[in-house]
């Protein structure tokens, strides 16, 4: 309804007029505009001649903005003058207009210099030097700030808004040594905090943790303590990070209990940001350390649970994983990631058809959840399951027509296709998966490891170097594998890591380029590269397989071999499984050549634990059992190594029973090996 006013009385208290002027201000933000109008014109009735009458004349200019007439709104505030009451938020409003309703720049900073110019004081340059922060003039703003801070000195907020206003134009250095010179006055000790945040942000963690310890011997404030605490985590203080965490929530929750929360949740995410630099640097222990005590903060928080059951499953620890993963679907029963790790599990304890159970719910939910996908084909491949792969990519293919486009898509059918043995297939399909944003630096990665091996060989590897008669050095065998190389090279071209880790990755993958090119000087250069490598990160599987894989082309056989035996004792995770595998087959490799074929057998063995598809620890087996008389169990390797190579692969065989399997022939008539060592050493059996 509307409201009715009383008659003006002669005299009126001081708080009941605020009162009723507030009650009125209220009213005309109604959006019944023509209430408001009603209401405003009788307040303007009554507050004429009286000190709320410029409010009345703020509010009635607002209400003409609701209308959308500016001009209306602009004329009534032009009318306060400078020595009324309110003219500083008159102008205020009049700058706003001119910014916001007729986006004019120009006039909404001409209006804080009309202040300055009436009403100089230190609140009015400090709204003029904002004015000009808010449409993007910082070398402007900070001319002001600093007449600002001439008339009074002992400003911190104007000290401060010079600095963020120096760092809003790039200029770094003369930020710092803003900063600095104020804090050597001694006045402006707060200024540490601003200071130590610029160092951060620059990556100078060194000057700022020293920052930073100079300001808690003056002022023990928490801030400080929080700053502390991630500056020492990227610098690997892990441990004193943790104690600065430690003494933050001490600290909180004596005197500021309403904060305890929110200090945990901080605190819970710097152990998880810390667990996660340590993983990286393959810290996993570590790690695992600074994850629990992240829980200890924050017990419930799923994101925490998933990364350490990630990481359980990168060591291999399917218990401590399981765990994880259970409690998080007890809280949250449908979550993607927690119930694909329990997938992943199923697998490992060969519960497989529990594992595809899994994923089927995912798939059938989502046919189209791409990840999901690739996880579950790499999860069959390890399974030795991959016939049941070409069931879900139609089943994507069923949901959406356009299916076949999608980038998703094709880098899970160039995954499908590449471990099924069809590189060039699968290079087609990476390709066409290449420059999306999601799927592209996966696919060069994988485009890369193609071209470098397309036949899946074991690099270094001797046993089965001269089985494959003339093909092995022929004229056009040495121009595809330099084609290749060079494609590997541009491919390089096109990748961005994003982490310390993925800029090392590309390092050892530049390097493998000059590996392929089979030159001594090459090699040894890339050896070089890998020998720093394995120096620097502790550990480090892939640059530890380099240096072997190096060392076999330089025909220095010892070397390779010590530095496969460390890998050897070191403890599988999924991160590097591939380069596990190919180190496993290199070192058998090694075995096999000096007869010590039991210590090869358990090496692939192994293989075959973790990667049922591994046509290639098959082959090593059947040359094994051959060369032991065990032509049976020779028979029954090499047949599973021609059904993992997906019957694509002619040098795999050499055993009396592949004259009745020789489908082989059909695709290689004239294959070298096959006819030497499989046809015409079976046909010789056969007339014996």
């Amino acid at each position: 309804s509307i409201i009715t006013l009383p008659p003006v009385k002669k005299s009126i208290s001081c708080c009941s007029l605020t009162s009723k002027s507030t009650h009125i201000f209220n009213t005309v933000f109604l959006a019944f505009q023509h209430e408001a109008a009603k209401v405003m014109q009788d307040a303007i009735n009554e507050f004429t001649g009286t000190p709320e009458e410029l409010r009345v004349t703020i509010a009635n200019a607002d209400l003409a903005l609701m209308r959308g007439d500016t001009e209306l709104a602009l004329s009534m505030l032009r009318n306060i003058t400078p020595e009324q009451p309110y003219y500083i938020q008159a102008k205020e409003k009049m700058a706003e207009i001119y910014l916001n309703h007729r986006k004019e720049k120009r006039l909404y900073v001409s209006c804080y210099r009309d202040l300055v110019d009436k009403l100089p004081s230190p609140h009015t340059f400090l709204l003029l030097g904002d004015a000009y922060m808010n449409i993007q003039e910082p070398e402007l703003a900070i001319e002001v700030y600093e007449q600002a801070l001439k008339k009074n000195p002992k400003d911190g907020a104007v000290a401060s808004k010079i600095g963020k206003a120096l760092v809003k134009t790039h200029n770094y250095v003369k930020a710092i040594n803003y900063y600095e010179a104020a804090l050597k006055s001694g006045q402006q000790n707060f200024l540490r905090y601003d200071l130590a945040d610029l160092l951060m942000k620059l990556r100078q963690y060194e000057r700022c943790e020293k920052v930073l310890q100079e300001a808690l011997t003056h002022d023990p404030d928490c801030r400080y303590l929080v700053l502390l605490a991630k500056v020492q985590s990227k610098v690997n203080k892990n441990d004193e990070a943790l104690l600065s965490l430690q003494r933050v929530l001490k600290r909180v929750q004596l005197e500021q209990p309403d904060s305890v929360s929110a200090q945990k949740q901080l605190a819970a995410e710097i152990c998880a940001e810390i667990a996660k630099h340590c993983s990286s640097q393959r810290g996993y222990e570590r790690a695992v350390k600074f994850y629990k005590e992240a829980l200890v903060y924050c017990e419930s928080d799923s994101k925490v649970m998933l990364e350490l059951a990630q990481l359980y499953l990168t060591l291999d620890d399917v218990e401590a994983c399981q765990q994880q993963c259970s409690a998080i679907l007890k809280n949250d029963p449908v979550n993607e990631s927690a119930t694909l790790m329990m997938a992943d599990l199923m697998f490992r304890k060969q519960d497989y058809e529990q594992a595809v159970f899994h994923f089927q719910q995912l798939l059938e939910r989502k046919p189209d959840n791409y990840p999901t996908l690739s996880r579950l084909i790499d999860l069959l491949r390890r399974a030795g399951k991959l016939e049941e792969v070409p069931r879900f990519l139609e089943m994507a293919e069923k949901h959406s027509s356009r299916a076949k486009f999608e980038p998703g898509y094709n880098y899970c059918k160039g995954l499908y296709l590449w471990y099924t043995g069809e590189p060039n297939d699968g290079l087609r399909h990476f390709n066409k998966a290449r420059k999306d944003n999601d799927w592209g630096q996966n696919a060069v990665y994988n485009m890369i490891e193609i071209c470098l091996n397309p036949d899946n060989e074991t690099i270094g590897g001797e046993v089965f170097e001269n089985l494959d008669g003339d093909m092995g050095n022929s004229t056009e065998k040495q121009e595809s594998e330099q084609l290749a190389v060079r494609t590997a090279e541009k491919l390089l071209k096109e990748l961005k890591p994003q982490t310390p880790a993925g800029h090392v990755q590309l390092r050892i993958l530049e390097n493998y380029c000059y590996l392929a090119t089979k030159q001594k000087a090459n090699v040894e250069r890339a050896l070089n590269v890998f020998i720093e490598i394995a120096n620097s990160e502790k550990d480090h599987v892939p640059a530890l397989l380099a240096m072997a894989t190096a060392y076999m082309i330089l025909k220095q056989t010892p070397r390779a071999r010590n530095q496969l035996k460390r890998i050897a004792k070191m403890n599988w995770n999924i991160i590097d499984a591939d380069e596990f595998e190919k180190s496993w087959l290199l070192l058998a490799d090694i075995y096999i050549q000096s007869g010590k074929y039991d210590m090869a057998g358990e090496l692939l063995k192994r293989c075959l634990r973790h990667n049922k598809s591994c046509c290639k620890a098959y082959e090593y087996m059947g040359y094994i059992m051959e060369k032991e008389q065990s032509f049976r169990d020779a028979a029954m390797n090499y047949e599973m190594a021609w059904k993992y190579s997906n019957q694509t692969n002619p040098t795999i065989g050499k055993i009396k029973a592949s004259l009745t399997r020789c489908t082989v022939l059909d695709a290689h008539p004239n294959y070298p090996r096959i006819r030497k060592d499989i046809l015409d050493k079976a046909r010789a059996a056969l007339r014996s």
